[in-house]
């Protein structure tokens, strides 16, 4: 036994081609299949990574610029607000009848119950706007602007519980780790301005006596998407975006000779490694950079004349509240952002409804019509597309003590109302059809896949083209599922 010279045999040339060959192969075979795996092509130019996006021209013409989406986290009860059931009066306190449930899954906070009694809205409808859609009283401010709004009744989804739901509508997969819909859009077809993100997601505090679901960061996460195409979320105490402001002592010439230094030393890792995730770092940096000036003179609403923040409501000029945040949508639209999400949170009430979704409404209808009408007067509207919903619905049964005037409603995702307007769709409709029970749809239903198809669609993307290949797959946003739901389109 020689052991050093066993070594020195080992490493002669022969030997390494013979072990090598299946590395080079495996490599050269890697370059097939995914070369995404492999360095940027393009130079690291910050500028141009946020303002241009993926496709070089849109599928078609857009009839949106931007989307807006007010999301109602934690799924509130379209029985309530939109969803009118006048014949559910003569079921109040009956068990809801099997063939209408017909065996379909509920939660396992129901499911337990010795009976499902059926609850219906103690809150008054009527009619408004030319298509004499039926508002709740909760939403008068969201009545008055019925005309300029689409109703679709008839939303559904396959998950039950929030997470999965919640990360199903944001994501197109109820299992985490996916692209958001504003990383899509970033990823697609960029930013105009080249100032701020061209994603931005908005935090509402909850209204008093609130409880609310989680809200992870993955919710608005770039997935497998380079990282410069995550959202970048507001804050609304402090600094709007952490780190935002220069430490004491350092100023901004010392800060951009710190970036310059910084670049180079990225720049120059990025030659060694091709690390395409380096180019996104940079991109970064220089973002941040510049949101030092664009993200003050965003958030700066004291040039907003009184008339508008009136129209806002009282809590307008509080950092963190739901209308603060409506006129911030409105801000950030007006300076091109293509993905603003604000989050209401708050709205899961499997018990005590009347009395929370009360204080939800307050807090939400006024801001929400008035952006609508904001928009409207500075001809925004037509091009700025509008989404008003949450995950999934609520059950037409109560989950717990069910009484006159008090009753609480589980999840319910075979069917649930959103809205839209502006952006190429069509004003003052109502679209689809639920029946007696708020249970089932009857006509015209629309899969959260479709609802994404659609949104796309309006931004001129087509949902089956927008790909991104990762671990061998051809990936979208609506999966291998989706259609343009072209009756509410103009």
């Amino acid at each position: 036994m020689h052991p050093v010279q066993d070594l020195l045999n080992e490493m002669n040339r022969r030997y390494f081609f013979g072990k090598s060959a299946c590395g080079l192969g495996g490599a050269a075979l890697a370059s097939i299949l995914n070369p995404r795996l492999f360095a940027d092509s393009a130079p690291a130019v910050p500028a141009e990574l946020q303002t241009f996006g993926e496709l070089p021209q849109l599928h078609h013409k857009p009839t949106a610029k931007r989307i807006i989406w007010l999301f109602m986290a934690d799924a509130p009860s379209q029985l309530d607000l939109y969803d009118y059931k006048p014949k559910l009066e003569e079921y109040f306190d009956k068990d809801l009848p099997e063939s209408v449930r017909n065996g379909q899954r509920i939660t396992t906070m129901t499911s337990g119950q010795s009976r499902l009694p059926v609850a219906p809205s103690i809150f008054k409808f009527a009619q408004h706007g030319k298509s004499g859609a039926w508002i709740s009283e909760l939403l008068p401010n969201i009545a008055s602007i019925v005309d300029d709004i689409a109703i679709v009744k008839t939303v559904h989804t396959e998950a039950i519980n929030h997470d999965p739901a919640i990360t199903y509508i944001q994501t197109g997969s109820q299992i985490p780790g996916r692209p958001s819909a504003g990383a899509w859009l970033s990823y697609g077809i960029g930013c105009p301005n080249r100032d701020l993100p061209a994603y931005v997601v908005l935090h509402s505090r909850l209204a008093a006596g609130s409880q609310s679901q989680a809200l992870f960061s993955r919710l608005w996460g770039s997935g497998w998407l380079p990282t410069r195409h995550q959202g970048v979320s507001l804050r609304s105490v402090g600094d709007p975006v952490l780190y935002l402001s220069n430490p004491p002592g350092v100023t901004d010439v010392r800060r951009r000779k710190m970036l310059d230094g910084l670049s180079e030393l990225n720049q120059q890792k990025l030659a060694d490694v091709g690390d395409p995730e380096i180019s996104a770092r940079i991109a970064q940096y220089e973002m941040a950079y510049r949101m030092q000036t664009s993200v003050p003179e965003l958030t700066d609403i004291s040039k907003e004349p009184k008339e508008v923040l009136e129209m806002y409501g009282p809590e307008v000029t509080q950092p963190g509240t739901y209308a603060y945040n409506c006129l911030l949508a409105r801000r950030l639209a007006e300076r091109d952002v293509r993905f603003v999400q604000v989050f209401l949170r708050g709205w899961d009430h499997h018990g005590g409804l009347p009395g929370s979704i009360r204080q939800l409404t307050k807090a939400a209808d006024q801001p929400t019509a008035a952006l609508l009408k904001d928009l409207k007067q500075r001809g925004m509207l037509n091009d700025t597309l509008v989404v008003w919903g949450g995950e999934f619905g609520r059950t037409v049964y109560s989950q717990g003590t069910l009484t006159k005037d008090n009753y609480g409603r589980d999840h319910h995702p075979r069917n649930f109302t959103m809205w839209l307007a502006g952006g190429g769709v069509k004003p003052g409709i109502v679209h689809g059809e639920t029946d007696d029970f708020s249970y089932n749809i009857v006509d015209k239903p629309v899969h959260i896949h479709d609802l994404n198809a659609t949104l796309l669609h309006c931004l001129g993307i087509d949902h089956e083209r927008l790909t991104y290949r990762f671990q061998g797959r051809d990936f979208r946003l609506t999966d291998i599922h989706g259609n343009v739901v072209r009756d509410i389109l103009a």
